[in-house]
């Protein structure tokens, strides 16, 4: 089992910053690859980017490549999405999840291919 717990949505102006943070309990971090999905109302959960399992790859959709950062640190069992250059559209609720049967792939967009979930944590984008 996995827990995951996300934190550090809000509220932010159009070009602003925010990070969010997931911190997981349970299995060995180490062991899993981490990805950020996002849900705006009435839209379906969209796939935001994904790192493997010691950080060293990670892979993003195309709307948030260049203004998004995906990071990780296995001693505090911690996955970072760092989000720059806020748009609107990008407001959501965002979800970490984790993918303990292919630590070592860089592209899986699929939420099928995830098996623990956040909670979740608002981030809204006003312009």
């Amino acid at each position: 089992q996995v827990q995951l717990v996300e934190s550090g949505g809000g509220l932010v102006q159009a070009g602003g910053s925010l990070r969010l943070s997931c911190a997981a309990s349970g299995r060995t971090f180490s062991n899993y690859a981490m990805g950020w999905f996002r849900q705006a109302p009435g839209k379906e959960r969209e796939f935001v980017g994904r790192i493997t399992w010691s950080g060293g790859n990670t892979y993003y959709a195309d709307s948030v490549k260049g203004r998004f950062t995906i990071s990780r640190d296995n001693a505090k069992n911690t996955v970072y999405l760092q989000m720059n250059s806020l748009k609107p559209e990008d407001t959501a609720v965002y979800y970490c999840a984790a993918d303990i049967r292919g630590p070592y792939i860089l592209v899986r967009r699929t939420t099928g291919a995830y098996d623990y979930w956040g909670q979740g944590t608002q981030v809204t984008v006003s312009s």
